[in-house]
C-alpha cells in the first residue's frame, strides 16, 4: 500500500522560503511521476507541481510558476518542493502523491501545513 509522509511546513513571513519533503513507500518510486498538491479549507486538492519519473518533464500551475521548484531523489524515495517568495495565498495544507498532475493512489498522507503570515 502506498504511503506518503509530508514534512517541512510551518509559519513563514511573506517573501520567505520553505522546503517541503515527501517520503514515499509501498510502490516503485523511481518508476512513478510525482506531484505536489495543496488544499485550502473547504476546497478540493489541486495540483501545483508535477515531475515525471525520469525528471525530464516538469509542469507547474501558473500560481506557483517561477517561485516553486519540484525535485526528487530516487535513492531516498523522496520528492521535494522548494517554495520561494511565499505569499499569503500559499497558505494551505500540502500533499504529495504519485502520478503526473493526477493522483495515482487513493491513499494520502497527513499533509504539511504552510502558513504565510506576518
Amino acid at each position: 500500500q502506498a504511503q506518503f509522509v509530508e514534512s517541512g511546513g510551518g509559519l513563514v513571513e511573506p517573501g520567505g522560503s520553505l522546503r517541503l519533503s515527501c517520503a514515499a513507500s509501498g510502490f516503485e518510486f523511481s518508476r512513478r511521476a510525482m506531484t505536489w498538491y495543496r488544499q485550502y479549507p473547504g476546497k478540493e486538492r489541486e495540483w501545483i507541481a508535477a515531475l515525471a519519473a525520469s525528471g525530464g518533464t516538469i509542469n507547474y500551475d501558473n500560481s506557483v510558476k517561477g517561485r516553486f521548484t519540484i525535485s526528487r531523489d530516487n535513492d531516498k524515495n523522496t520528492v521535494y518542493l522548494q517554495m520561494n517568495s511565499l505569499k499569503s495565498e500559499d497558505t494551505a495544507v500540502y500533499y504529495c502523491n504519485a502520478g503526473y498532475a493526477s493522483p495515482w493512489f487513493s491513499s494520502w498522507g497527513q499533509g504539511t501545513q504552510v502558513t504565510v503570515s506576518s
